[in-house]
């Protein structure tokens, strides 16, 4: 008895709060009732005031509110505050009531988009939450214009940011000031343990201040936090010392800057242990060969600008002469110059083709022999050789440097990239202009070194690095790559569209450095880019060769191109170890995605990467050629030879109306168990001969379960042939059917529903229809889809046919 009577308690309790406040709010509507001319408009019903009341003074009923019965709870959780809802959430769901509906509502009315049909939304609070807490942090909605998104009680930073798993900075680094900031520290400290992916988008050029806040924001979110990946989109002109902040964060590098407070949870560890000095040299490498590797790559960068700049300028530029100590001041937290911000450095070597920085004689061997590194030639004289550049310690130079002409620009490359790791002896110089180009050959990933991560702490780092459409000048290429080369907790790479050209030779010698790194977690690597020094299978070969544990492996290349970054020699090809003919050693590979430029590829190529690849168990080609069906055959037949554990393969975009044969041995092949032939031309020719031997081939193939066929000019016939898959006689087991763009009328998906119906076949799963000529008989489309959804799942749309003119003349 005691619970109905709690319930009978809790009841009157709401009826008091229903009485108290029912005679205040019906004369509010009652005074302008009496006034209009169409007569009294209906009051508000008891209930509905009461819910109203109730959630105007959450504040001191909320518990009495949460012990409410389920049925009567119901109806007071549309009127809450996204506030109270969402603290409410975990009673509710005690209660059986469910408050998706709600956060569906409220996302349609307040942030009036709708998400992505590719989407799939499984909890509509905390995407709602998630979104309102980037709108909010970054100005773009009120929440004094609604009265479900305003309350004084609460901060609507704080109260979103457990819900945030993803958060994107855009532009000139909005918001990331405003988290730093000390009223939002708990925001920032729930932020570190909720958030896993932090995106980048559209950055413009930022200030000094922008820089250091992104600094202790990075700091707190990868090295303190959870954040495991990190994407950046859509930056056409990257900024250099932005870029490589970015990533030597994400690599887990900290240094304070001078300006920056120091973190307090890096002071609460360092009462606990001392901190690991070798744990930056396991990144870095020893002391000595980094400094020369770096000397050698410095060189042979001027060395070449050198040549490309005379061609173009006949008169020599001005010497400069670099520090060491205004470098690492320059790359330290803080030190950025406020010049460099107003005139950000190239970032692009093919942009800079014009500039005299960097300008150096190119030494030949004998010169770099005898010649003494003290003689020095006046730096204004214009026929005479210039003297070879030399990096002295400055002594007492402090801050910023004031930097003008050309050698401004100089010192910026150095400041980014160029900059001698290894401490030298005060007054110490080092000659590095007489130094053959072959450092820049890739071999040494090494050769970029900063001074100032050798005195940086190492923290944790991201697991997932992500770079879309942004370019990679030399600099960028060399941090990138030398940050890689032990970069033991990354797990995915990402690099698409960053215009590599010959510095994926770097990469791959990076690759192979981390790949012999013990606890190298490298599994995954994605890469695409319009042009690429290296045909796409040799490049495939030596990914696989330098990744051995590689599982996923997506490579396209939209261009083939042998054009080499200016940055290298002109004489200087691959690698010989890159393009080597040895045979490939057995990897790891289970998943293989492969998107060619036009050309016949060498199918012995694809055959070898694929016997090394005994693990592999999806494939997909797209727009791939063959000289011949032979060549295609070949490639087949060494699938079914070698690749035993093979369940999905794919072709897209491929001619295979010659191939029909190798397609009909494809279907027959009883180790497969999805097969795609995306706009492949398959019944181009001979369809009437052809159909009914691939229907043959799929009835006695038990282990089928999915064929995609979109883009194949199937039409009704086809459709109607197909249809025999499904047979009683049949032992086909196929459960998924993609015929979408195939031309396919509703009379004709009609018949093909009653085939179905005819021979009693039981559901069979999914049935996609997209972009077929269903508009032109709506009637009778929706009695034939009606009769399908009986056997299987439909998923159509409501496509234009009309713009399928030439489909529809191909198939007259």
């Amino acid at each position: 008895m005691a619970a109905p009577e709690a319930w009978r308690a809790r009841s009157c309790w709401f009826c008091e709060v229903a009485a108290a406040t029912t005679m205040e709010a019906t004369s509010r509507e009652a005074a302008p009732a009496k006034s209009s001319a169409s007569g009294p408009s209906a009051p508000p019903a008891l209930f509905e005031l009461c819910g109203r009341a109730v959630s105007a003074h959450m504040g001191v009923l909320e518990s009495g509110v949460w012990a409410l019965p389920g049925p009567i709870l119901q109806s007071i959780l549309p009127l809450l505050n996204i506030y109270y809802l969402e603290r409410i959430e975990e009673t509710a769901l005690k209660k059986g009531l469910s408050t998706q509906a709600i956060w569906r509502r409220l996302w349609d009315e307040l942030m009036k988009t709708r998400p992505s049909s590719l989407e799939s939304v499984t909890c509509w609070r905390a995407k709602f939450m998630e979104a309102f807490f980037s709108h909010v942090l970054r100005g773009t909605i009120d929440v004094s214009s609604d009265s479900r998104l305003c309350d004084q009680r609460f901060s609507p930073l704080l109260h979103s940011s457990r819900h945030v798993r993803q958060l994107t900075i855009c532009n000139m680094l909005q918001g990331a000031t405003e988290l730093v900031a000390e009223p939002n520290r708990r925001v920032l400290e729930t932020l570190a343990s909720s958030l896993h992916t932090l995106k980048f988008r559209h950055l413009l050029f930022s200030d000094v201040a922008a820089q250091q806040s992104l600094r202790q924001l990075l700091h707190q979110l990868i090295h303190h936090g959870a954040v495991s990946q990190v994407s950046l989109y859509s930056w056409p002109v990257p900024e250099s010392a932005l870029f490589i902040l970015i990533l030597t964060m994400s690599a887990g590098f900290w240094q304070p800057g001078p300006g920056n407070l120091p973190c307090r949870l890096c002071g609460e560890a360092s009462r606990g242990r001392a901190p690991a000095r070798d744990e930056g040299s396991l990144l870095l490498g020893s002391r000595r060969p980094r400094r020369d590797a770096a000397e050698r790559c410095a060189a042979a960068l001027m060395a070449t600008r050198r040549k490309n700049e005379v061609k173009q300028v006949p008169r020599a530029a001005p010497a400069t002469r670099v520090t060491r100590r205004s470098t690492q001041e320059s790359l330290a937290p803080g030190g950025t110059d406020p010049q460099r911000e107003l005139h950000p450095p190239a970032t692009s070597y093919e942009a800079s083709g014009t500039k005299q920085s960097l300008s150096a004689p190119a030494a030949t061997s004998s010169a770099s022999s005898s010649t003494s590194s003290s003689k020095r030639a006046p730096a204004s004289s214009a026929s005479q050789p210039k003297p070879l550049k030399r990096f002295k310690r400055a002594a007492g130079r402090k801050g910023a440097r004031t930097r003008q002409g050309s050698g401004a620009e100089s010192e910026d490359l150095y400041d980014f990239v160029f900059i001698v790791a290894g401490e030298k002896e005060d007054g110490e110089e080092m000659e590095i202009g007489e130094v053959a180009c072959g450092a820049l050959d890739g071999s040494d990933p090494s050769c970029l070194g900063l001074p100032a991560l050798e005195a940086s702490q190492r923290f944790r780092s991201i697991s997932t690095l992500e770079l879309f459409t942004v370019p990679l000048s030399t600099e960028a290429a060399l941090t990138l790559c030398h940050l890689l080369s032990s970069w033991v907790s990354l797990e995915s790479l990402t690099l698409s569209y960053n215009g590599l050209g010959s510095n994926i030779f770097r990469l791959l010698d990076s690759l192979r450095a981390l790949s012999g790194q013990a606890g190298c977690r490298l599994r995954a690597l994605h890469l695409s880019d319009l042009f690429s020094p290296l045909p796409i299978l040799e490049l495939t070969r030596a990914i696989v060769r330098a990744l051995p544990l590689l599982r996923v492996l997506s490579i396209r290349v939209d261009h083939p191109s042998q054009r080499d970054n200016p940055a290298v020699p002109e004489n200087a090809g691959p690698p010989s170890h890159i393009i080597g003919d040895e045979e490939i050693p057995e990897n790891c590979l289970e998943q293989l995605e492969m998107g060619f430029p036009r050309g016949a590829q060498p199918a012995p190529l694809l055959c070898s990467v694929l016997k090394a690849s005994g693990s592999l168990q999806q494939l997909s080609l797209d727009s791939a050629t063959f000289a011949s069906p032979q060549d295609f055959g070949l490639v087949l037949q060494t699938l079914k030879e070698f690749n035993l554990s093979l369940k999905r393969l794919s072709f897209h975009d491929m001619n295979l109306a010659d191939c029909q044969s190798e397609v009909l041995f494809l279907l027959q092949n009883l180790t497969l168990q999805e097969i795609t032939f995306s706009f492949c031309r398959l019944f181009e020719k001979r369809p009437a001969q052809f159909l009914p031997e691939m229907v043959a081939a799929m009835k006695g193939n038990s282990t089928l379960k999915g064929l995609r066929l979109p883009g194949n000019r199937l039409g009704n016939a086809g459709l109607l042939a197909l249809a025999d898959v499904f047979s009683e006689d049949s032992s086909s087991s196929l459960c998924q059917l993609d015929i979408s763009s195939n031309c396919i009328k509703p009379d004709g998906l009609l018949e093909f529903a009653k085939r179905l119906e005819r021979w009693g076949r039981g559901a069979f799963g999914h049935l996609r229809l997209f972009q077929n000529w269903l508009d032109q008989d709506a009637v009778t489309a929706r009695e034939a889809i009606r009769r399908l959804r009986a056997t299987c799942h439909v998923v159509s749309d409501s496509w234009d046919s009309s713009q399928a003119f030439a489909d529809y003349v191909s198939t007259m």
